[in-house]
């Protein structure tokens, strides 16, 4: 059985999903914000994870790092450290969420070149 190998990219964005999830139960929150912090979190892993599959899902996280970004501003907070907290991990989902499907593996690395004789 060959095992599926994911990218650095969906890791990245399982890595920012879990966090957002966890930092809902850090701090106090507002309840809109409670709420949408950790919903947000767990969609956020849910699509990453999907997206190793289905490469194209990766913009599910697209969207919702639009969201993410928005919301942190438009629903009210409690603290500033919340709205800045999900603003900045809405801007590392967006970015990560539009690299393409790269396999960790490969790296960065060129071709190896032909052994000298």
């Amino acid at each position: 059985m060959q095992q599926q190998q994911m990218t650095a990219a969906r890791g990245i964005n399982v890595a920012l999903g879990i966090w957002l999830f966890i930092s809902a139960f850090l701090w106090r929150h507002s309840q809109g914000q409670f709420t949408n912090t950790w919903v947000v979190g767990a969609l956020c892993v849910a699509f990453a994870l999907l997206a190793i599959w289905a490469p194209k899902a990766r913009y599910l996280n697209t969207i919702l790092a639009i969201w993410l970004f928005v919301s942190a501003w438009a629903i009210p907070a409690l603290s500033i450290a919340t709205v800045w907290n999900n603003a900045l991990v809405a801007v590392g989902i967006l970015i990560v969420s539009l690299l393409p499907t790269v396999p960790a593996a490969r790296g960065m690395r060129g071709p190896r070149a032909a052994p000298r004789v």
